[in-house]
């Protein structure tokens, strides 16, 4: 330990700040755009049917490559693919902000989804290299993992107050900003072990399954919202992503350099993580999704006001990460905080399975946001530090590329699913109480809560599972600096010696 301590960069929670930064402004944009997508449709004359791939654009973009672009920061270097993946989402953010018809913002958020793709990766997986000792892992992760949860909401609140006070295009502008000062901090105090990069050949055969694989499994989830899970369309992108990436894990256990090396994948905790971690996106999904248009149609909430109403839940998450997540994680096994915290999140999802149209802010909202906050930032910390723990440096970025795939996967099916669920119970509810109504409009907002409850109730079954998972796969004991006898497994392969002296 001391020799760890006297070698580790002095530079490095400086470096964390800026890491956190960009972080934020990737998580953040998954968010900011869907509040100022209605604004941008009108203003760019954008059609019904193309709106969607403001989103779509993005998702399958940065979905896609995801595994590409961690990989590529394990050959080029996280420091250097980490700036030229900021530079990059700066530019077209700014192509974004600029543009003046249909073609020019998919194609701007079809860039972000690029550079997103190389940027994510590369920041956690900078973490991952130059925080080797536990206890400020566990601090540095803590962070990390308190704005993966909660820069969602904190897009919301950001989203809102520029859509509102100044013009949706400053949606994307404010991405320059957040990447100038990213990119400076970046030069001056981000540095990684000269020995942690991967020099093998690329992998074209992976790189071409993988990524063909992954964006027909995030576009399958995208057409079944619009189209139904039936749909030729829709079956026929199902199985093409089940075929493309089935060769590409037989592809990559015979090929000498493999784009994902399977010893990520099947070490059990590591694999445990990126299953309850991506089935939590789907349950946080339901919330962002449901609790905006509830909070917007049902009590007519402006954007910026029902921005701020997630704040508490922001202020929880935090809390749950730096304050229980990071102070446990050395001292207590993670499927202790990731399974507890799973359920404790799933406890406040469950409160809103309650929801009417008359429900009170303080009364029933405000309590299951602070559980779900709380439960998810607890449960997030330790998720996070153990995705990387005990890999072997050249395989970093490509570790954390998974964290991050797991996680949009997560998204893009919670999304389609949640979303086919609630307007199904809605036709269904609107459908069998036509006739006795008295006010078309009561009818009609009653129904949506009624689809909205239907598919935070689907929400909170899939975090029980989460939980399960957590408790079920991930065994390995206290993040204490042993990581690689205790990840169990194989584990104690993934981890020379060496590699703590960093």
């Amino acid at each position: 330990m001391p020799e760890m301590a006297k070698q580790a960069d002095p530079r490095r929670w400086k470096a964390l700040i800026f890491i956190a930064l960009a972080q934020l402004m990737v998580v953040l944009d998954a968010t900011i755009v869907n509040i100022a997508l209605p604004s941008a449709q009108e203003s760019l004359n954008i059609s019904e049917g193309n709106k969607q791939w403001v989103i779509t654009a993005y998702a399958l973009a940065f979905g896609g490559l995801l595994l590409f672009g961690g990989r590529l920061a394990d050959l080029w270097g996280r420091r250097q693919t980490f700036i030229i993946g900021l530079l990059g989402f700066a530019a077209a953010s700014a192509l974004g902000g600029a543009a003046v018809n249909t073609g020019m913002l998919l194609g701007a958020r079809a860039l972000q989804g690029v550079f997103g793709a190389l940027l994510a990766p590369a920041a956690l997986s900078l973490l991952a290299v130059m925080f080797t000792d536990p206890k400020e892992r566990a601090k540095a992760f803590g962070v990390f993992g308190a704005i993966a949860g909660g820069g969602g909401a904190v897009g919301l609140i950001l989203g809102g107050v520029l859509t509102e006070y100044m013009d949706w295009r400053w949606t994307f502008y404010v991405n320059i900003p957040f990447a100038a000062v990213a990119v400076a901090g970046a030069i001056m105090v981000i540095s990684e072990p000269s020995d942690s990069r991967n020099p093998s050949k690329l992998d074209i055969p992976g790189v071409v399954l993988a990524t063909t694989g992954l964006v027909s499994l995030v576009y399958g989830f995208t057409r079944a919202e619009e189209d139904g899970w039936t749909a030729g369309a829709t079956i026929g992108l199902f199985i093409a992503a089940v075929v493309l990436l089935a060769a590409f894990v037989v592809v990559e256990g015979r090929v000498k350099n493999p784009l994902l090396p399977l010893r990520v994948l099947t070490e059990r905790n590591r694999a445990g993580v990126y299953m309850s971690l991506g089935l939590a996106v789907i349950g946080m999904f339901g919330l962002f999704l449901f609790l905006t248009y509830y909070l917007q149609i049902v009590k007519d909430y402006s954007p910026v006001t029902t921005g701020l109403a997630f704040l508490p839940m922001i202020a929880t998450m935090i809390t749950g990460s730096t304050q229980i997540g990071a102070r446990l994680m050395t001292r207590v096994p993670p499927r202790l905080l990731m399974g507890p915290g799973f359920l404790v999140a799933a406890l406040g999802m469950a409160l809103l399975t309650q929801l009417d149209t008359e429900s009170s802010y303080v009364g029933l909202i405000l309590p299951a946001m602070l559980l779900l906050g709380l439960g998810m930032g607890t449960a997030f910390m330790p998720a996070m530090s153990l995705a990387t723990h005990g890999v072997q440096p050249r395989d970093a970025g490509i570790a954390s590329a998974m964290v991050n795939t797991s996680q949009q996967v997560g998204g893009a099916i919670g999304t389609a699913l949640l979303n086919t669920i609630a307007a199904s119970a809605t036709t269904e509810y609107f459908k069998d109480h036509a006739q006795g109504a008295t006010s078309a409009k009561s009818l009609q907002l009653t129904a949506l809560v009624e689809g909205y409850t239907t598919a935070i109730t689907w929400a909170v079954v899939i975090l029980l599972v989460a939980s399960a998972i957590a408790f079920t796969f991930v065994n390995t004991g206290p993040q204490s600096g042993h990581g690689a006898a205790a990840t169990g497994d194989g584990a104690e392969d993934d981890v020379p010696v060496p590699v703590m002296a960093h």
